[in-house]
Protein backbone atom coordinates (compact mmCIF):
# COMPACT_ATOMS: atom_id res chain seq x y z
CA UNK A 1 0.00 0.00 0.00
CA UNK A 2 1.51 3.36 -0.99
CA UNK A 3 1.33 6.52 1.07
CA UNK A 4 -1.40 7.88 -1.18
CA UNK A 5 -3.58 4.89 -0.39
CA UNK A 6 -3.29 5.17 3.37
CA UNK A 7 -6.73 5.76 4.90
CA UNK A 8 -7.03 9.43 5.79
CA UNK A 9 -9.35 11.33 8.03
CA UNK A 10 -12.77 11.75 6.46
CA UNK A 11 -13.73 15.06 4.88
CA UNK A 12 -15.05 17.72 7.34
CA UNK A 13 -13.60 15.86 10.34
CA UNK A 14 -11.01 17.73 12.43
CA UNK A 15 -7.71 16.02 13.08
CA UNK A 16 -5.72 17.15 16.13
CA UNK A 17 -1.96 16.65 15.84
CA UNK A 18 1.23 18.05 17.28
CA UNK A 19 2.92 18.94 13.99
CA UNK A 20 1.63 19.72 10.48
CA UNK A 21 4.30 19.09 7.83
CA UNK A 22 3.64 20.73 4.47
CA UNK A 23 5.64 18.82 1.87
CA UNK A 24 6.27 15.09 2.23
CA UNK A 25 9.24 14.64 -0.10
CA UNK A 26 12.80 13.64 0.69
CA UNK A 27 13.27 15.95 3.69
CA UNK A 28 9.62 16.32 4.69
CA UNK A 29 8.91 12.60 4.53
CA UNK A 30 12.00 11.77 6.60
CA UNK A 31 11.08 14.43 9.17
CA UNK A 32 7.52 13.09 9.40
CA UNK A 33 8.78 9.58 10.14
CA UNK A 34 11.34 10.84 12.67
CA UNK A 35 8.77 12.87 14.59
CA UNK A 36 6.07 10.16 14.54
CA UNK A 37 8.54 7.50 15.65
CA UNK A 38 9.55 9.70 18.59
CA UNK A 39 6.06 10.12 19.99
CA UNK A 40 4.54 13.02 18.05
CA UNK A 41 1.23 12.98 16.22
CA UNK A 42 1.99 14.23 12.70
CA UNK A 43 -0.09 15.23 9.68
CA UNK A 44 1.82 15.49 6.40
CA UNK A 45 0.40 16.98 3.20
CA UNK A 46 1.97 16.69 -0.25
CA UNK A 47 0.66 17.80 -3.64
CA UNK A 48 2.25 14.91 -5.55
CA UNK A 49 0.72 11.53 -6.25
CA UNK A 50 3.07 9.16 -4.44
CA UNK A 51 2.40 6.45 -7.02
CA UNK A 52 3.74 8.70 -9.78
CA UNK A 53 6.76 10.14 -7.95
CA UNK A 54 8.68 6.85 -8.16
CA UNK A 55 8.47 6.75 -11.96
CA UNK A 56 11.78 7.22 -13.78
CA UNK A 57 10.29 10.10 -15.73
CA UNK A 58 9.37 12.06 -12.58
CA UNK A 59 12.85 13.09 -11.43
CA UNK A 60 16.14 11.93 -12.89
CA UNK A 61 18.30 13.27 -10.10
CA UNK A 62 20.52 11.28 -7.76
CA UNK A 63 21.85 12.42 -4.39
CA UNK A 64 25.02 11.90 -2.41
CA UNK A 65 24.22 10.78 1.11
CA UNK A 66 27.05 11.59 3.52
CA UNK A 67 27.89 9.10 6.26
CA UNK A 68 26.19 11.28 8.90
CA UNK A 69 23.05 11.55 6.75
CA UNK A 70 22.99 7.77 6.36
CA UNK A 71 22.71 7.54 10.15
CA UNK A 72 19.58 9.72 10.06
CA UNK A 73 18.03 7.45 7.43
CA UNK A 74 19.01 4.41 9.53
CA UNK A 75 17.31 5.87 12.60
CA UNK A 76 13.90 6.01 10.88
CA UNK A 77 14.19 2.70 9.01
CA UNK A 78 14.64 4.18 5.54
CA UNK A 79 18.16 2.87 5.07
CA UNK A 80 17.14 -0.76 5.53
CA UNK A 81 14.64 -0.40 2.68
CA UNK A 82 16.83 1.44 0.17
CA UNK A 83 20.34 0.15 0.96
CA UNK A 84 20.32 -2.32 -1.95
CA UNK A 85 19.75 0.61 -4.32
CA UNK A 86 22.76 2.62 -3.13
CA UNK A 87 26.43 2.61 -4.09
CA UNK A 88 29.21 3.49 -1.62
CA UNK A 89 31.52 6.40 -2.39
CA UNK A 90 34.96 5.01 -1.62
CA UNK A 91 37.04 7.57 -3.47
CA UNK A 92 36.63 11.16 -4.64
CA UNK A 93 38.69 12.62 -7.46
CA UNK A 94 38.52 16.31 -8.38
CA UNK A 95 40.29 17.56 -11.50
CA UNK A 96 40.52 21.01 -13.08
CA UNK A 97 39.90 20.57 -16.79
CA UNK A 98 42.90 18.96 -18.45
CA UNK A 99 45.37 19.92 -15.72
CA UNK A 100 47.66 17.08 -14.54
CA UNK A 101 47.10 18.25 -10.95
CA UNK A 102 44.09 16.88 -9.07
CA UNK A 103 42.71 16.21 -5.61
CA UNK A 104 42.17 12.62 -4.53
CA UNK A 105 40.44 11.28 -1.41
CA UNK A 106 40.49 7.61 -0.39
CA UNK A 107 38.20 6.51 2.45
CA UNK A 108 40.84 4.06 3.69
CA UNK A 109 42.94 7.00 4.85
CA UNK A 110 40.33 7.57 7.58
CA UNK A 111 39.10 4.05 8.30
CA UNK A 112 36.69 1.54 6.83
CA UNK A 113 33.54 3.65 6.39
CA UNK A 114 32.92 5.12 2.91
CA UNK A 115 32.52 8.89 2.52
CA UNK A 116 28.87 8.34 1.77
CA UNK A 117 26.53 6.71 -0.70
CA UNK A 118 24.91 7.56 -4.03
CA UNK A 119 21.27 6.84 -4.66
CA UNK A 120 18.60 7.88 -7.12
CA UNK A 121 16.08 10.20 -5.49
CA UNK A 122 13.31 7.84 -6.54
CA UNK A 123 14.83 5.17 -4.28
CA UNK A 124 14.19 7.30 -1.21
CA UNK A 125 10.67 8.02 -2.40
CA UNK A 126 10.08 4.29 -2.85
CA UNK A 127 11.24 3.75 0.73
CA UNK A 128 8.85 6.43 1.98
CA UNK A 129 6.01 4.67 0.16
CA UNK A 130 6.87 1.49 2.07
CA UNK A 131 7.29 3.03 5.54
CA UNK A 132 4.74 5.85 5.75
CA UNK A 133 1.59 3.65 5.63
CA UNK A 134 2.96 1.52 8.48
CA UNK A 135 3.92 4.39 10.79
CA UNK A 136 1.69 4.88 13.83
CA UNK A 137 0.88 8.50 14.53
CA UNK A 138 1.57 9.66 10.97
CA UNK A 139 -1.40 10.82 8.90
CA UNK A 140 -0.35 11.32 5.28
CA UNK A 141 -2.47 13.19 2.74
CA UNK A 142 -1.32 12.90 -0.90
CA UNK A 143 -2.15 14.09 -3.43
CA UNK A 144 -3.68 16.95 -1.51
CA UNK A 145 -2.87 20.52 -0.52
CA UNK A 146 -3.40 23.08 2.20
CA UNK A 147 -5.92 25.69 1.00
CA UNK A 148 -6.17 27.74 4.20
CA UNK A 149 -3.60 28.06 6.99
CA UNK A 150 -4.16 30.18 10.07
CA UNK A 151 -1.40 30.62 12.63
CA UNK A 152 -1.91 32.32 15.98
CA UNK A 153 -0.31 32.42 19.40
CA UNK A 154 -2.65 29.59 20.42
CA UNK A 155 -2.03 27.16 17.55
CA UNK A 156 -2.39 26.31 13.88
CA UNK A 157 -5.57 25.59 11.93
CA UNK A 158 -5.51 24.29 8.37
CA UNK A 159 -8.05 23.15 5.80
CA UNK A 160 -7.09 20.76 3.02
CA UNK A 161 -8.41 20.67 -0.53
CA UNK A 162 -10.50 17.59 0.30
CA UNK A 163 -12.16 19.44 3.19
CA UNK A 164 -10.20 17.85 6.03
CA UNK A 165 -9.51 20.24 8.90
CA UNK A 166 -6.32 19.97 10.92
CA UNK A 167 -5.31 21.56 14.20
CA UNK A 168 -1.65 21.56 15.27
CA UNK A 169 0.78 23.28 17.59
CA UNK A 170 3.40 23.78 14.87
CA UNK A 171 3.58 23.85 11.08
CA UNK A 172 6.79 22.88 9.26
CA UNK A 173 7.35 24.12 5.69
CA UNK A 174 9.08 21.45 3.61
CA UNK A 175 7.47 22.49 0.33
CA UNK A 176 10.63 23.23 -1.61
CA UNK A 177 12.40 26.21 -3.12
CA UNK A 178 9.18 27.80 -4.31
CA UNK A 179 7.57 27.34 -0.89
CA UNK A 180 4.06 28.77 -0.85
CA UNK A 181 4.03 28.41 2.94
CA UNK A 182 7.16 30.56 3.30
CA UNK A 183 5.80 33.16 0.91
CA UNK A 184 2.43 33.43 2.66
CA UNK A 185 4.24 33.86 5.99
CA UNK A 186 5.95 36.94 4.55
CA UNK A 187 9.47 35.55 4.99
CA UNK A 188 11.75 37.33 2.55
CA UNK A 189 14.04 35.41 0.23
CA UNK A 190 17.46 36.35 -1.15
CA UNK A 191 18.16 34.68 -4.49
CA UNK A 192 20.47 34.85 -7.46
CA UNK A 193 20.64 32.96 -10.71
CA UNK A 194 23.88 31.28 -11.76
CA UNK A 195 22.81 31.43 -15.41
CA UNK A 196 23.55 27.72 -15.58
CA UNK A 197 21.53 24.52 -15.67
CA UNK A 198 22.36 21.04 -14.46
CA UNK A 199 21.77 18.49 -17.21
CA UNK A 200 21.09 15.16 -15.52
CA UNK A 201 21.07 11.66 -16.96
CA UNK A 202 22.17 8.11 -16.19
CA UNK A 203 24.79 6.25 -18.21
CA UNK A 204 26.09 2.71 -18.44
CA UNK A 205 29.76 2.07 -19.19
CA UNK A 206 31.96 -0.92 -20.00
CA UNK A 207 34.28 -0.77 -17.03
CA UNK A 208 33.57 -0.41 -13.33
CA UNK A 209 33.74 3.01 -11.70
CA UNK A 210 35.21 1.27 -8.63
CA UNK A 211 32.92 3.47 -6.54
CA UNK A 212 34.89 6.62 -7.26
CA UNK A 213 33.00 9.93 -7.55
CA UNK A 214 34.64 12.25 -10.06
CA UNK A 215 34.20 15.95 -10.69
CA UNK A 216 35.85 17.78 -13.57
CA UNK A 217 35.82 21.56 -13.50
CA UNK A 218 35.20 22.91 -16.98
CA UNK A 219 34.88 26.57 -18.08
CA UNK A 220 31.07 26.39 -18.27
CA UNK A 221 30.72 24.62 -14.92
CA UNK A 222 31.45 21.32 -13.15
CA UNK A 223 30.89 17.94 -14.79
CA UNK A 224 30.27 15.19 -12.21
CA UNK A 225 30.37 11.41 -12.70
CA UNK A 226 28.74 9.80 -9.68
CA UNK A 227 28.74 6.04 -8.98
CA UNK A 228 25.42 4.19 -8.95
CA UNK A 229 24.77 0.51 -8.33
CA UNK A 230 24.73 -1.49 -11.53
CA UNK A 231 23.31 -4.90 -12.35
CA UNK A 232 24.25 -8.25 -10.81
CA UNK A 233 26.38 -8.99 -13.88
CA UNK A 234 27.99 -5.53 -14.01
CA UNK A 235 27.73 -4.08 -10.50
CA UNK A 236 29.91 -0.98 -10.99
CA UNK A 237 28.98 0.00 -14.53
CA UNK A 238 26.33 2.67 -14.03
CA UNK A 239 26.76 6.35 -13.13
CA UNK A 240 24.70 9.47 -12.66
CA UNK A 241 25.83 12.51 -14.66
CA UNK A 242 25.43 16.11 -13.52
CA UNK A 243 26.62 18.25 -16.42
CA UNK A 244 26.58 21.98 -15.67
CA UNK A 245 26.12 24.11 -18.77
CA UNK A 246 25.68 27.82 -19.53
CA UNK A 247 22.19 29.26 -19.83
CA UNK A 248 22.62 29.96 -23.56
CA UNK A 249 23.87 26.44 -24.33
CA UNK A 250 21.90 23.99 -22.20
CA UNK A 251 18.66 24.29 -24.24
CA UNK A 252 20.66 23.48 -27.37
CA UNK A 253 22.15 20.40 -25.71
CA UNK A 254 18.74 19.23 -24.54
CA UNK A 255 17.31 19.53 -28.06
CA UNK A 256 20.00 17.30 -29.61
CA UNK A 257 18.99 13.86 -30.79
CA UNK A 258 20.27 10.91 -28.77
CA UNK A 259 23.30 10.26 -30.98
CA UNK A 260 24.52 13.87 -30.98
CA UNK A 261 23.82 14.28 -27.26
CA UNK A 262 25.88 11.17 -26.50
CA UNK A 263 28.72 12.53 -28.64
CA UNK A 264 28.76 15.80 -26.65
CA UNK A 265 28.61 13.82 -23.43
CA UNK A 266 31.57 11.63 -24.43
CA UNK A 267 33.71 14.71 -25.12
CA UNK A 268 33.30 15.74 -21.48
CA UNK A 269 33.23 12.26 -19.97
CA UNK A 270 36.30 10.80 -21.68
CA UNK A 271 36.96 7.15 -22.50
CA UNK A 272 38.45 5.95 -19.20
CA UNK A 273 35.42 3.71 -18.50
CA UNK A 274 35.01 2.46 -22.07
CA UNK A 275 31.97 2.86 -24.30
CA UNK A 276 28.98 4.77 -22.95
CA UNK A 277 25.24 4.43 -23.41
CA UNK A 278 22.49 6.61 -22.00
CA UNK A 279 19.87 4.92 -19.84
CA UNK A 280 16.46 6.57 -19.52
CA UNK A 281 15.45 10.21 -20.05
CA UNK A 282 17.54 13.36 -19.59
CA UNK A 283 16.53 16.32 -17.47
CA UNK A 284 17.67 19.93 -17.04
CA UNK A 285 17.35 21.99 -13.86
CA UNK A 286 18.16 25.74 -13.76
CA UNK A 287 20.68 26.46 -10.99
CA UNK A 288 20.43 29.21 -8.41
CA UNK A 289 21.28 30.05 -4.81
CA UNK A 290 18.64 31.20 -2.35
CA UNK A 291 18.17 31.58 1.38
CA UNK A 292 15.39 32.75 3.66
CA UNK A 293 16.08 35.73 5.93
CA UNK A 294 14.76 33.72 8.88
CA UNK A 295 13.78 30.08 9.40
CA UNK A 296 10.80 30.89 11.61
CA UNK A 297 7.61 32.85 12.06
CA UNK A 298 4.73 32.45 14.51
CA UNK A 299 4.28 28.68 14.98
CA UNK A 300 6.12 28.07 11.70
CA UNK A 301 9.58 26.73 10.91
CA UNK A 302 11.36 26.15 7.58
CA UNK A 303 13.27 22.96 6.74
CA UNK A 304 15.35 21.90 3.73
CA UNK A 305 14.88 23.64 0.38
CA UNK A 306 12.19 25.88 1.84
CA UNK A 307 14.93 27.47 3.95
CA UNK A 308 17.93 27.24 1.63
CA UNK A 309 18.88 26.11 -1.87
CA UNK A 310 22.41 25.73 -3.18
CA UNK A 311 24.38 24.83 -6.29
CA UNK A 312 25.02 21.07 -6.62
CA UNK A 313 28.79 21.62 -7.05
CA UNK A 314 29.51 20.04 -3.65
CA UNK A 315 26.55 17.62 -3.62
CA UNK A 316 25.34 18.89 -0.25
CA UNK A 317 21.73 19.97 -0.84
CA UNK A 318 19.96 16.92 0.59
CA UNK A 319 22.60 16.47 3.30
CA UNK A 320 21.92 19.97 4.65
CA UNK A 321 18.20 19.25 4.55
CA UNK A 322 18.70 16.07 6.57
CA UNK A 323 20.78 18.04 9.08
CA UNK A 324 17.78 20.34 9.45
CA UNK A 325 15.57 17.27 9.98
CA UNK A 326 17.84 15.82 12.68
CA UNK A 327 18.25 19.13 14.49
CA UNK A 328 14.54 20.01 14.49
CA UNK A 329 13.56 16.53 15.66
CA UNK A 330 15.99 16.81 18.57
CA UNK A 331 14.88 20.34 19.52
CA UNK A 332 11.19 19.41 19.49
CA UNK A 333 11.80 16.13 21.35
CA UNK A 334 13.67 17.88 24.16
CA UNK A 335 11.09 20.65 24.36
CA UNK A 336 8.24 18.15 24.59
CA UNK A 337 9.94 16.14 27.32
CA UNK A 338 10.58 19.24 29.41
CA UNK A 339 6.96 20.37 29.14
CA UNK A 340 7.52 23.27 26.74
CA UNK A 341 5.20 24.37 23.96
CA UNK A 342 6.86 22.98 20.81
CA UNK A 343 5.47 25.82 18.72
CA UNK A 344 6.75 28.62 20.92
CA UNK A 345 9.26 31.16 19.67
CA UNK A 346 11.78 30.23 22.38
CA UNK A 347 11.84 26.61 21.21
CA UNK A 348 12.01 27.41 17.51
CA UNK A 349 14.81 29.94 18.05
CA UNK A 350 16.98 27.07 19.28
CA UNK A 351 16.56 25.39 15.89
CA UNK A 352 17.18 28.62 13.96
CA UNK A 353 20.40 29.38 15.86
CA UNK A 354 21.64 25.81 15.47
CA UNK A 355 21.08 25.53 11.74
CA UNK A 356 21.54 29.03 10.34
CA UNK A 357 25.34 29.34 10.69
CA UNK A 358 25.96 25.86 9.29
CA UNK A 359 23.66 26.40 6.31
CA UNK A 360 24.95 29.91 5.59
CA UNK A 361 28.52 28.65 5.66
CA UNK A 362 27.75 25.88 3.16
CA UNK A 363 25.90 28.34 0.90
CA UNK A 364 28.93 30.64 0.96
CA UNK A 365 31.35 27.79 0.24
CA UNK A 366 29.35 26.45 -2.70
CA UNK A 367 28.88 29.93 -4.12
CA UNK A 368 32.63 30.62 -3.89
CA UNK A 369 33.43 27.29 -5.57
CA UNK A 370 31.09 28.07 -8.48
CA UNK A 371 32.70 31.46 -9.02
CA UNK A 372 36.23 30.10 -8.61
CA UNK A 373 35.91 27.12 -10.96
CA UNK A 374 33.37 28.19 -13.61
CA UNK A 375 35.91 30.07 -15.70
CA UNK A 376 39.11 29.59 -17.72
CA UNK A 377 41.09 32.64 -16.55
CA UNK A 378 44.68 31.39 -16.56
CA UNK A 379 45.97 32.98 -13.31
CA UNK A 380 42.88 31.72 -11.47
CA UNK A 381 43.28 28.23 -12.97
CA UNK A 382 46.94 28.18 -11.92
CA UNK A 383 46.13 29.23 -8.35
CA UNK A 384 43.32 26.73 -7.86
CA UNK A 385 45.42 23.87 -9.31
CA UNK A 386 48.22 24.69 -6.88
CA UNK A 387 45.66 24.78 -4.07
CA UNK A 388 44.36 21.29 -4.86
CA UNK A 389 47.91 19.96 -5.15
CA UNK A 390 48.79 21.51 -1.79
CA UNK A 391 45.81 19.88 -0.04
CA UNK A 392 46.96 16.54 -1.45
CA UNK A 393 50.33 17.03 0.24
CA UNK A 394 49.14 18.16 3.71
CA UNK A 395 47.77 15.06 5.50
CA UNK A 396 45.97 16.82 8.37
CA UNK A 397 44.26 19.32 6.08
CA UNK A 398 43.32 16.58 3.66
CA UNK A 399 41.79 14.49 6.46
CA UNK A 400 39.75 17.50 7.62
CA UNK A 401 38.26 17.90 4.14
CA UNK A 402 37.58 14.16 3.97
CA UNK A 403 35.73 14.25 7.30
CA UNK A 404 33.77 17.21 5.97
CA UNK A 405 32.78 15.08 2.95
CA UNK A 406 31.52 12.46 5.41
CA UNK A 407 29.43 15.11 7.15
CA UNK A 408 31.08 14.47 10.50
CA UNK A 409 32.39 18.02 11.10
CA UNK A 410 30.57 20.53 13.31
CA UNK A 411 27.95 20.33 16.04
CA UNK A 412 26.02 17.26 14.92
CA UNK A 413 22.52 16.36 16.13
CA UNK A 414 22.23 13.02 17.92
CA UNK A 415 20.62 11.26 14.95
CA UNK A 416 23.64 12.18 12.81
CA UNK A 417 25.95 10.70 15.44
CA UNK A 418 24.03 7.44 15.40
CA UNK A 419 22.49 8.08 18.83
CA UNK A 420 18.86 7.84 19.90
CA UNK A 421 17.05 10.86 21.30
Amino acid sequence: MTASQKPAVASQQTLDVDVLVIGGGLAGGTLSLALAQNGFQVATVDTEDTKAWVDRGFDGRASAIALSSKRVLESVGIWEVLESETAPIKEIRVADGHSPLFLHYDHQQLGTEPFGFMMENRSLRKALNVLVPKCEGLHYFAPNEVVTLDRSKDGVAATLKNGTKIKARLVVACDGRGSKTREEAGIRLTKWDYKQAGIVCTVEHEQSHNYCAQEHFLPNGPFAILPLPGTAEKPGCRSSIVWTERADLWPIMMELNDEDFLEELEIRFGDFLGDLSIVGPRFAYPLSLQYAETYLAERLVLVGDSAHGMHPIAGQGLNMGLRDVAALTEVLFEAHHTGQDIGSGLVLENYDKWRRFDNDLMLAVTDALVKLFSNDIEPVMFARDLGMAAVNQIPDLKKFFMRHAMGTVGELPKLMRGESL
